[in-house]
């Protein structure tokens, strides 16, 4: 029998959602239904969701999920019903070149984790097929996923903290530890301190880099920074952030990450980095968007590096417990990182806030009645 659930769809591209009923197939092959209990507010899902890139409507987002399962189809294995995961957009097939090697965020089959196009669609909407973005699909009280996507966290695991690693600790914290490879005694610049950004800070001093500069332009968000590790901050509004960042490092930071998706802070970030230092692009870029790099004096003559990032290079079966244990440890901070708990009807009040700045980490819905 179908799930009936209470949804938040996209039906236009014009950055709102509407909440509606719609129906959830039972579980096949590997799928797991998962009670939704939290869902993050993830500026991507703000993004996607006011750009036509041709996804078929109605299509449901959210991407942080935390919850319990209550359906399992007859190949999901390594979970039980009544387990509590965290549900995560990191799709894998498990058998490409790149899964074997553990690089998972890298597969190069994600289709793997979807329903075949001529099969019956996990959710649909008055008889027509939603598109699950990311193949997750959270803005619902009930989700229907791959088992790849689900990993199992403790019954003690608050639910609002678990959502927010699924996205934000994953790419964040995943940026700083997995491919920066952050060491003890580096120096590190954070553009944007919203919720991934804190993570990158946070993961940063647990590194025990010796200095984290946070780069922002609105000052509550960068008095919350300190709180999580930043020794510096600049208000990118006020001053010039590459010169500062120069002038208290005696000549760049190691490795400075982008977390907004802009081409001027972009650019910002490749400059304020040392001789042979490391960028990493981490925010989206709207599609078609270029870079005025000086190839000799931004990249050749100081032997930069200049890194792409997906997902903080995470493999979540093994990245998930690891924030578990730092968060249970007092190490990871994600009570802090939830700014607001929301009812599904003011999802289109919470992305408000998040545009206009007034939420200075992350909003979750944790209501759906």
């Amino acid at each position: 029998m179908p799930t009936i659930a209470r949804a938040a769809l996209v039906r236009g591209f014009d950055g709102t959602f509407c909440v509606e009923e719609i129906q959830i197939d039972d579980p096949q092959g590997s799928e797991v239904l998962i009670e939704v209990r939290a869902v993050g507010l993830c500026q991507s899902d703000a993004h996607l969701s006011s750009i036509d890139l041709g996804i078929p409507t109605p299509l449901l987002m959210g991407h942080e999920i935390s919850g319990i399962i209550t359906q399992l189809g007859e190949q999901a294995s390594g979970l039980e019903v009544g387990d509590h995961v965290v549900a995560t957009l990191i799709q894998y097939c498990g058998n490409c070149t790149a899964c074997l090697s553990g690089e998972v965020y890298r597969c190069e089959r994600r289709e793997h984790t979807l329903r075949p196009a001529d099969g019956n669609p996990r959710i649909t909407s008055a008889s027509a097929p939603v598109t699950q973005m990311f193949g997750t699909g959270g803005f619902a009280n009930y989700a229907l996923v791959h088992a790849h996507q689900v990993v199992k966290i403790p019954t003690n695991f608050p639910f609002p903290q678990a959502a927010v690693m699924a996205c934000s600790t994953l790419t964040g914290a995943g940026a700083v530890f997995n491919t920066a490879k952050v060491r003890a005694g580096d120096s590190v610049a954070v553009i944007g301190a919203g919720g991934i950004g804190l993570n990158a800070i946070n993961a940063a001093r647990i590194a025990g880099a010796t200095i984290i500069i946070a780069v922002d332009l609105a000052d509550e968000k960068l008095d919350l920074a300190r709180s999580f590790g930043a020794t510096h901050t600049i208000n990118g509004g006020t001053e010039d952030a590459v010169r500062a960042v120069l002038e208290l490092t005696g000549g760049g930071v190691d490795h400075a990450f982008e977390m907004i998706g802009l081409a001027p802070t972009s650019l910002q970030a490749i400059r304020m980095t040392r001789v042979a230092g490391d960028t990493y692009l981490v925010g989206l870029h709207k599609p078609g968007a270029e870079l005025a790099l000086d190839a000799m004096a931004d990249i050749i003559q100081p032997q930069r590096t200049l890194h792409g990032i997906y997902m903080g290079s995470s493999n979540p079966q093994q990245d998930i417990p690891r924030y578990v244990e730092h968060y249970l440890a007092g190490r990871l901070q994600l009570d802090e990182l939830v700014a607001r708990e929301l009812h599904i009807e003011q999802i289109n009040e919470g992305f408000a806030t998040m545009k206009n700045g007034g939420a200075v980490a992350r909003s979750v819905i944790t209501s759906f009645s």
